[in-house]
């Protein structure tokens, strides 16, 4: 059975940092890419960053030089390092594998 559990989220100010986790179990993660997608109030669920499973990644315009995903394959972890945070990245940030999600990790950022 697949699980994806999310943690990390939290209240920062604008201009913080938070770093998200994202801990896989039952699937071969090392071999797998991984994905971090967000939801806004309002908004539809929007895809954040990818890394694949050679570490490979990719990020949305909105994130790009801000955010940096990242993989510990020992740990079957991947994480979401947020940097230069604002309010517009205020969400609810889940991990993704495939057709699987985890619960989600509410970040508030005010200003």
């Amino acid at each position: 059975q697949v699980q994806l559990v999310e943690s990390g989220g939290g209240l920062v100010q604008a201009g913080g940092s938070l770093r998200l986790s994202c801990a896989a179990s039952g699937i071969i993660f090392s071999l797998n890419g991984m994905n971090w997608y967000r939801q806004a109030p309002g908004k539809s669920r929007e895809l954040v960053a990818v890394i694949t499973s050679l570490g490979h990644t990719n990020y949305a315009d909105s994130v790009k030089g801000r955010f940096t995903i990242s993989r510990d394959n020992a740990k079957n972890t991947v994480y979401l390092q947020m940097n230069s945070l604002r309010p517009d990245d205020t969400a609810v940030y889940y991990c993704n594998f495939m057709k699987y999600w985890g619960k989600g990790t509410l970040v508030t950022v005010s200003s």
